[in-house]
């Protein structure tokens, strides 16, 4: 059992790593000389100090998705879960593995590490500038991110990528083997489900990206992984744990079977439905949950799955269908699965709808339904993780170019990365990625968002960049 003194040592570092993460999020916004960075930094020196009046030197990794403190790893509680989550983005997008501390620090030293720190990520090797600055600051040094990854790893994008066909292999096959009437393999849904849950918690961005790939020919399998990976990656947004986060996915990846008993006549109409057509797509809940109740013995995932097939369009408020004869709360999946079912339709190209909607549109949109048909709440958290420019959403910058979003940025939703597509002469490029938080000699941002396009009238193939 632990002792005393490493439950606190524990204790200090967790709110070390935390402190650390509030220091570097007030430092992107302020000067560093700014009383806002010297008060968090004036915090920090005295954690550190302590640590080290025990430790002698105190070494802080990233290994993983962890950090640790001289080889202890330290968990965390949901109310760090952003600062730390924050945290281990930038160490990543700076190849910055370690932070040691050899003997008592002053607050130069941290402002110097905090300086170089925000500087690096503009340079194509923000380690090295890192550790350039840090070389003359006594008692400190920073070590470089070493990878975790088996020898014969694919490359993270190919992996998710991977990863996103299989599930829609999968799901094509799910369907077809409950159409025939045949067994489906629960086991290997949850493994494929797994699958994306590791992705989602190592790289959210590239698999939220796969999203924004939309293919006209068979969007009820995209949708279908779609609306998981969403509902997962809100899921991770929300602090849920790893397993909760799988049995999303999976009810997730199921909110839509019923719609297989649609006649495929009424399913793939090119036009507007009649009447007796929406009545008869309004009854998919209903054979949600039939199929589903058939699909294996009851237990607590089918269960669930059959109550988010039932109340994926019953809407927040329960203004949808099928019509509630009196009011309940929908389950908390089903709130969550509502918005990432909604988000994914209106943003993908459909048989009656083959142009589909600009990602801020169909956000905005959102807004106006925030409060009646979704959960307001929920919404907020949907808004921070897709980004105020979602991925996939192409943008005129104020330089002339034309870009893609192709990363969000949590602190400053409105400054993503972007793809540069088409340059200020009007000629295509083979995109070269930027960073609207990047700012020039005169402290003004280089480049900024003037507003966004329509992928269309380019003729813009999102796959052609995103894969």
């Amino acid at each position: 059992m632990d002792s005393r003194e490493d439950i606190e040592r524990f204790r200090i570092g967790k709110d070390l790593v935390n402190q650390l993460s509030v220091v570097l999020r007030t430092s992107h916004i302020h000067d560093p000389n700014n009383i806002a960075v010297v008060s968090v930094i004036d915090k920090l020196v005295p954690m550190v100090n302590l640590l080290v009046e025990d430790e002698r030197v105190v070494s802080l990794e990233l290994r993983g998705e962890f950090f640790y403190i001289n080889d202890y790893r330290i968990r965390y509680s949901l109310e760090y879960l952003l600062n730390f989550d924050f945290l281990i983005r930038e160490f990543k997008k700076r190849e910055l593995g370690s932070i040691t501390f050899k003997d008592k620090i002053a607050a130069e030293q941290i402002k110097v590490f905090v300086g170089a720190f925000i500087a690096s990520p503009f340079s194509e090797t923000p380690y090295e500038v890192i550790e350039e600055k840090m070389a003359n600051v006594k008692n400190v040094s920073v070590g470089k991110l070493r990878k975790i990854v088996e020898e014969d790893a694919l490359e993270p994008r190919k992996m998710v990528k991977k990863t996103y066909f299989n599930a829609v292999s999968f799901t094509r096959g799910v369907i077809n083997k409950i159409k025939g009437g045949e067994k489906v393999n629960i086991k290997k849904a949850k493994r494929v489900i797994e699958t994306m849950v590791d992705h989602i918690l190592e790289e959210e961005q590239l698999l939220l990206g796969m999203t924004a790939i939309k293919d006209y020919d068979e969007y009820t399998y995209h949708h279908s992984v779609n609306v998981s990976i969403l509902s997962i990656a809100l899921g991770q947004r929300l602090g849920l744990n790893r397993k909760t986060l799988t049995d999303l996915g999976m009810v997730a990846l199921f909110h839509d079977i019923g719609k297989m008993d649609i006649p495929y006549e009424v399913l793939n109409k090119p036009s507007n439905f009649t009447d007796e057509e929406w009545k008869i797509i309004r009854k998919h809940p209903v054979w949600g949950v039939k199929a589903l109740l058939k699909l294996k013995k009851l237990d607590p995932l089918t269960t669930k799955s059959a109550i988010v097939s039932f109340e994926h369009h019953m809407n927040f408020d329960l203004s949808g269908y099928p019509r509630a004869s009196k009011r309940f709360d929908l389950d908390f999946f089903s709130k969550i699965v509502c918005l990432a079912d909604q988000y994914d339709a209106m943003t993908s190209s459909r048989v009656y709808s083959r142009i589909p909607m600009a990602p801020d549109k169909a956000l905005s949109i959102m807004m106006e339904r925030s409060g009646s048909q979704l959960d307001p709440l929920l919404f907020k958290f949907f808004i921070n993780m897709v980004g105020v420019f979602p991925i996939g959403t192409v943008v005129m910058l104020n330089t002339k170019e034309l870009g893609l979003v192709c990363e969000s940025n949590q602190l400053f939703p409105a400054r993503p990365r972007v793809m540069i597509i088409i340059d200020e002469k009007g000629s295509r490029v083979k995109g070269h990625i930027v960073d609207l938080t990047e700012k020039n000699a005169q402290d003004a941002f280089v480049r900024s968002i003037t507003r966004t396009m329509d992928p269309n009238k380019y003729k813009i193939n999102l796959a052609e960049y995103l894969l």
